[in-house]
């Protein structure tokens, strides 16, 4: 969602977090496998009803879940998120841009008519963690190498000789992939992961290649138990 102080609020599509373990977010993708613009519109626009009556002010997003044809709201996130490049790369909106010029009190460059969705994107959280067991692994990156080519974008701060702390998020990198299809983004987003080299730690970059691999993943539309399940956690 994004809203200003003048009373203008719209949403920008909706995303699929189900590939979770222990209620982090793993893999994330915009728009979600079987919501149809119809129903996107239902739910975004009670969604920036709800923004225009609470008078919300900045970007935000709601978090439901989802099953059986019906949305059952969780909570709000009043902040930016970490999944927001899927968003995006599909609507081609600068979220935090607009972030800032809302607290500037400006009002909104766009209004929902302007909000087209466009191809779909994914994005894999890559985390300094061994990718059997999930321990955190500090440590000085010998060697990094982000990926690149069309549809891809590759958020990080770290770089070669980084020493990435034991103190914090063990997250160091956002792998995103847009294309003009489901199938196409993934296929991007497959090249880039087999691109991707990051030496000296471990990181979770093999279970992301076996994630794309999953039958039930690439035809769509797994809950919120299936990574877990997979994993025999």
């Amino acid at each position: 969602m994004l809203a200003d102080e003048h009373g203008n609020a719209i949403h920008l599509g909706e995303r699929d977090c189900s590939l979770q373990r222990r209620h982090q977010k793993v893999v994330e993708e915009a728009p979600a496998p079987g919501i149809g613009e119809k129903l996107r519109h239902k739910i975004g626009e009670r969604c920036a009803e709800a923004c225009r009556k609470i008078g919300y002010r900045g970007a935000g997003t709601f978090e439901f879940l989802y099953q059986d044809g019906e949305f059952y709201f969780i909570e709000m996130n009043t902040r930016v998120q970490v999944e927001h490049p899927v968003t995006e790369m599909v609507t081609g909106i600068d979220i935090v841009k607009e972030q800032l010029l809302i607290a500037s009190g400006e009002r909104l460059n766009y209004r929902q008519k302007d909000v087209v969705m466009r191809g779909h994107a994914f994005e894999c959280r890559i985390n300094a963690e061994d990718p059997v067991n999930f321990m955190p692994s500090p440590g000085c990156i010998t060697q990094f190498h982000a990926p690149g080519g069309p549809g891809i974008r590759v958020d990080t701060h770290v770089y070669n000789s980084y020493v990435v702390p034991p103190y914090y998020d063990s997250m160091i990198a956002k792998l995103i992939a847009h294309g003009d299809t489901r199938e196409i983004a993934m296929v991007r987003m497959k090249i880039a992961l087999s691109e991707m080299v990051v030496d000296g730690i471990k990181t979770n970059l093999p279970l992301q290649r076996k994630i794309f691999d999953d039958a039930a993943f690439r035809t769509g539309g797994v809950n919120i138990h299936y990574l877990e399940k997979k994993l025999g956690l």
